[in-house]
């Protein structure tokens, strides 16, 4: 099942559910039955916090600290 977006244009609510294709759930601030369906704006991969401390975790590993800040740098030596 795919995550949506969806707009309520009762009561000007953004909010995103898990739901099949068809399915249409309703608002959970006002309830209203038939909220408009958004395209969801695209995340770009690799951004989250786990993603970059396991990259600079294998850097650190490998001696490159290009990707750390002075006051990180100065903590690893």
């Amino acid at each position: 099942m795919p995550l949506y977006d969806f707009h309520c244009p009762a009561c000007n609510a953004d909010f995103e559910r898990l739901v099949r294709r068809d399915d249409v759930p309703a608002c959970p601030a006002c309830g209203h039955a038939a909220p408009e369906r958004r395209l969801a704006a695209p995340v770009a991969p690799g951004t989250s916090a786990d993603v970059l401390a396991a990259a600079r975790r294998a850097a650190a590993r490998e001696g490159h600290f290009s990707n750390y800040s002075r006051a990180e740098r100065a903590k690893t030596r």
